[in-house]
């Protein structure tokens, strides 16, 4: 488990003036990584960057400005092409090198000759379009939240919400990795198979219940070979890093094809991420217990340990909330409808990883794993549509008057992650951002 440091320290602060705006997601203390081009550049000119305050910092150029040396020189200039994963592959002792020399580099107290080196490196946010952090070989999605399990298990079964081997198992199944986008891209409704009430036939046709789902994703560093396990304090060590992930749900697909193996066309049109990964290091000052409603102690070997127990879980506070087109005409800001938080997880971000590879299975640099809808013990907590509404028996109330069970057509929905206490710098996410397009014609 990552230690508190010097790069954790709330008083720094950097010569990055936007660092420093009252809740700015990005401070010295952040450093997130991503994957950037110009909007003027040419369409494959597409390279790494760490978000400072409102700007971008061009790993590229860095690498080039005799600024860096070493394991951070380095791990700058596997950062400098089109993705991420020749980093991530590198593991995370030069994770940590860059992070630290960055931070170094662009604390208020670094010399005047270092700052005016990096100053043609560093890019307004405003000025960049933003890429997928990684290409992404395979993803895979938990359940790892039990009230989002318990709130879904009882509308389906009333009797028996919770599957018995929940609380044993961190349930996952293999999703679309071709079809993770980042935020920003809008998506098309899906079409598919559904079963209209009272049918005894099925029908093609667009969605009509359709969902989101409050996430976090976990890019993984370092692989572990075919048939190796990795063992669960170890499990952090492959990890690279956190983004938001929204997971779009078509609902009446889902419930006709869910039997007997699970999501397929109800999932795989489409997921968003945002563009910034956030270093687990990063987040060390969020650290928590892992407290389960259910007070359960007894996981099998695999999945227990000391460490994981006092410190596995994260604090990352989570919302969303959407705006139809009629708030924008109108002006109206994003309105949220649900607040919740990582901590409330049954399974950690370790649990997850160590599971995934129990079976020998090998995880490789750029892989996503994503936690699961992370609703929490209240109804305001819901991170989905589904359970905020009931089954869609009770709509949610919008600003201007609208209502909705449902997403609709034309509606944004925005997505944003932050951590933030006494005594410790306020670590964002940024936003993850997507629109609902209508479904194809035809």
């Amino acid at each position: 488990m990552m230690e508190l440091n010097h790069t954790h320290n709330p008083a720094a602060r950097s010569w990055v003036d936007s660092a420093q705006a009252p809740g700015a997601d990005f401070p010295i203390q952040n450093l997130p990584f991503g994957i950037f081009k110009e909007k003027e550049a040419p369409a494959l000119d597409w390279r790494g960057c760490v978000a400072i305050g409102n700007e971008v910092c061009d790993l590229r150029a860095l690498a080039a400005s005799g600024v860096l040396q070493g394991a951070a020189l380095q791990a700058a200039q596997a950062a400098s092409h089109g993705s991420l994963n020749a980093l991530m592959a590198l593991g995370p002792a030069a994770w940590r090198a860059l992070r630290h020399a960055l931070f170094e580099v662009l604390l208020s107290t670094a010399p005047a000759a270092t700052q005016a080196a990096l100053k043609p490196c560093l890019l307004a946010q405003t000025s960049v379009d933003m890429g997928l952090p990684a290409r992404i070989g395979d993803y895979t999605d938990f359940y790892t939240s039990i009230y989002h399990a318990t709130n879904v298990g009882k509308l389906f079964r009333p009797d028996n919400p919770l599957m018995p081997n929940y609380t044993w198992v961190p349930i996952g199944y293999h999703g679309r990795a071709s079809s993770v986008v980042v935020s920003g891209q809008s998506f098309r409704r899906p079409s598919g198979q559904t079963l209209p009430p009272g049918a005894t036939e099925p029908v093609f046709g667009p969605c009509k219940r359709l969902d989101w789902e409050v996430e976090l994703g976990v890019f993984m560093g370092t692989g572990n070979a075919l048939g190796e396990p990795v063992a669960l304090d170890d499990a952090e060590q492959h990890v690279f890093g956190v983004c938001l992930l929204n997971d779009w749900s078509a609902r009446d697909i889902q419930a006709w094809e869910y039997q007997p193996l699970g999501p397929f066309l109800s999932k795989n049109f489409a997921t968003t991420i945002s563009p910034w990964v956030v270093m687990l290091e990063a987040l060390a000052p969020y650290r928590a217990a892992l407290e389960r409603p259910d007070g359960k102690t007894d996981d099998v070997a695999y999945l227990r340990s000391a460490a994981n127990s006092a410190t596995g879980a994260l604090d990352i506070q989570l919302s969303i909330g959407l705006t139809s087109p009629a708030m924008r005409e109108a002006g109206l800001p994003v309105h949220n409808v649900c607040h919740t938080s990582y901590r409330h997880a049954y399974w950690t971000l370790a649990q997850m990883v160590a599971h995934h590879t129990v079976n020998g299975c090998n995880l490789q640099p750029g892989d996503l794993l994503g936690t699961g809808t992370l609703s929490g013990p209240t109804l305001d907590q819901a991170g989905a549509l589904l359970e905020l509404t009931q089954g869609g028996k009770v709509p949610v109330a919008l600003s201007g008057g609208e209502t909705r069970t449902f997403l609709a057509d034309g509606d944004e929905v925005t997505m944003r992650g932050w951590c933030e206490r006494t005594g410790a710098a306020r670590i964002g996410f940024g936003t993850c951002v997507a629109t609902v397009l209508p479904a194809m014609s035809g």
